[in-house]
C-alpha cells in the first residue's frame, strides 16, 4: 500500500506537573514532526551502452547490405550495358541491310538503264499491225535494245518486265469488243506466242464520246532474238499521244 506523503502528523504535547491553575505554567513547546519519508527511487530507463560483440554484429550487417547494394548497382549496370550492346548490334544490321539494299537497287538500276526502251506514241496514219513506235523522240529511249520491224528485239536472254498501255477513244458507242495484245516471235520458231492481252467490253453507255486505258504488264523469261509488237482490234481508235500509249520493257 502507497504512503501518503502529504499526511501532516499530529503535534504532540507534553504535559508538565503544574497542577495548580491558580499559577501560571510556562507554556509547553510544541514537538517538531517527523520528516517525511524520502520519496521512492525512480528507475533509471536509458539504454545501457552496448559491449563490443554487439557493436561488432551491427557494423558487420552495415558492411553487409553496403556491398550488396553495390553489387545490385553493378548488376543493373551489367544488364544495361549488354542490353544497349545488344540494340546497337541490332541497328548496326539494320543499317547494313539497308546500305545493301540501296546498292543492289543502285546496280539495278544500272543494269536496267543499260537494257530497257520505252517508246511513245506512234504513227496516226498507220493502217496495218502492229502498231508502230517512235524509238527517239520525246519521252522515247533505247539502251542495249533495238527497235526494228516495229518490235523490241532482245540482244541478252534474261528477265525482262514488259509493259504497254494503249488509250481507245471514240464519238461513236458502239459494241465493238477493243483488243490490246503483246505478243512475241523469234526467228528460229514459227508464227507467234501471245505474252499478254486485253479485252474489253461494255466500255460506253449510250455517250457520244468515250475513252477507255488498257494496261498490260508482266515479268516474262526471254531470249536472244525474241521481237516484241503489240496489236490492237482497230488502230482508228488508238489515241497516239506519247503520254496516253507506250510500250517498252527493262532487264532485271
Amino acid at each position: 500500500m502507497q504512503q501518503n506523503l502529504n499526511y501532516v502528523y499530529p503535534q504532540i504535547f507534553w504535559v508538565d506537573g503544574c497542577a495548580n491553575t491558580s499559577t501560571s505554567c510556562p507554556p509547553a513547546s510544541p514537538v517538531p514532526p517527523f520528516p517525511p519519508p524520502p520519496p521512492p527511487p525512480v528507475p533509471d530507463r536509458r539504454r545501457k551502452p552496448r559491449n563490443n560483440r554487439e557493436r561488432r554484429s551491427v557494423g558487420f550487417l552495415v558492411i553487409s547490405l553496403l556491398i550488396l547494394l553495390a553489387l545490385t548497382g553493378v548488376g543493373l549496370s551489367m544488364f544495361q550495358i549488354f542490353h544497349l550492346e545488344k540494340e546497337l548490334a541490332e541497328l548496326r544490321e539494320v543499317r547494313s541491310g539497308w546500305l545493301v539494299t540501296e546498292a543492289l537497287g543502285k546496280q539495278q538500276k544500272k543494269k536496267n538503264l543499260k537494257l530497257g526502251l520505252r517508246c511513245s506514241g506512234g504513227n496516226p496514219a498507220q493502217r496495218d499491225l502492229p502498231l508502230e513506235w517512235e524509238p527517239i523522240s520525246g519521252h522515247a529511249f533505247t539502251n542495249g535494245v533495238q527497235y526494228r520491224d516495229q518490235g523490241l528485239v532482245i540482244n541478252e536472254t534474261g528477265l525482262y518486265f514488259v509493259y504497254s498501255n494503249v488509250l481507245f477513244r471514240g464519238s461513236v458507242c458502239s459494241s465493238q469488243v477493243l483488243t490490246h495484245i503483246v505478243y512475241k516471235k523469234n526467228p528460229a520458231m514459227p508464227g507467234s506466242h501471245v505474252l499478254m492481252e486485253d479485252k474489253g467490253i461494255n466500255y460506253c453507255t449510250n455517250q457520244k464520246t468515250w475513252a477507255r486505258k488498257s494496261y498490260l504488264g508482266a515479268l516474262f523469261k526471254l531470249r536472244m532474238m525474241d521481237s516484241l509488237h503489240v496489236n490492237v482490234s482497230k488502230i482508228a481508235l488508238v489515241n497516239f499521244e506519247e503520254s496516253k500509249t507506250f510500250f517498252g520493257l527493262f532487264k532485271l
